[in-house]
């Protein structure tokens, strides 16, 4: 029987949702339907019966938030950041933030390690998520921002602070970063090097030798100018695409008990990264 699934945002013109959720139903041999609502915020209190048709959705920006009061229970995961990616119809209605997961289990996968001494460039929106996340690993954290981002940096320091008071984590400028620290992880978060200014790189060669594993939010190009030098000096390294797949998995897993193997995942990121080399191509 199939299933209705949907992605709801307000522009959705690029979005990798599609063929990604099709490429895990289809593992399954699930059917289903997968649409796109777009909805400005206006509007989204009057869509809230349709939205109760869907087996399940997903939410992105500007929803993540508004949509919170429409749902009975969120998990912890939603609660942690007061935003809901991923909601679950049944016998009550569930809101849950599958970002967080899908970044630990892309590093995870990468075989790299989030408890150690872990340096994050950038801290607005996912980069705020990754400090969280790797905090509450055990992470050292240092926090590299450029000075107008010190205040977000700051902001994260003190949602940190209250969630792990133990926790180890400093700041600094993304231009004076310690390279006589050693670095388990080195972590991207800004935009820097995302099509189509890919000749572009946050960091300089001494910060990413300083590094074991090099991880970038970035899945458009594939392999970032970061991840290219990262690569050339024997780094571990992965791409945004991970984090974008196994999100989803997540919302799989949540809304029928569907899981998969890590070689399936890496086979639906490579055909992902093709698609968008296809319809973004770099150069």
């Amino acid at each position: 029987m199939e299933r209705k699934y949907a992605l709801l945002g307000e522009t959705l013109g690029h979005t990798m949702s599609p063929p990604i959720h099709k490429a895990l139903f289809d593992l399954r041999g699930r059917e289903f339907s997968y649409e796109l609502i777009e909805v400005p915020p206006a509007e989204l209190a009057g869509k809230a019966g349709y939205f109760g048709t869907l087996a399940g959705y997903n939410i992105t920006i500007p929803h993540k938030q508004g949509i919170i009061g429409q749902l009975d229970r969120l998990d912890e995961t939603a609660k942690r950041y007061n935003s809901v990616n991923c909601v679950k119809n049944g016998a009550e209605t569930v809101g849950y933030n599958t970002d967080c997961v899908g970044f630990l289990e892309s590093v995870r996968a990468m075989g790299a390690k989030l408890g150690g001494r872990v340096l994050l460039l950038g801290c607005g929106g996912v980069g705020r998520m990754m400090a969280i996340e790797a905090a509450l690993a055990g992470a050292e954290l240092v926090i590299a921002v450029l000075e107008s981002d010190i205040p977000l940096a700051e902001k994260a320091v003190s949602e940190i602070k209250a969630m792990k008071p133990g926790a180890s984590v400093a700041i600094t400028g993304i231009g004076a970063i310690d390279t006589a620290q050693h670095f388990d992880l080195l972590m991207n978060a800004t935009p820097v090097g995302m099509y189509p200014k890919v000749n572009a790189c946050p960091v300089g060669d001494e910060v990413i030798a300083a590094a074991d594993a090099v991880f970038d939010v970035i899945y458009n190009p594939r392999e970032t100018l970061l991840l290219k030098k990262a690569k050339a000096l024997g780094k571990i390294t992965s791409g945004g695409m991970s984090m974008l797949v196994w999100q989803a998995v997540k919302a799989h897993e949540i809304w029928d008990g569907d899981t998969y193997t890590d070689e399936e995942i890496s086979g639906i990121i490579a055909d992902m990264q093709a698609q968008v080399e296809r319809d973004f191509p770099a150069v």
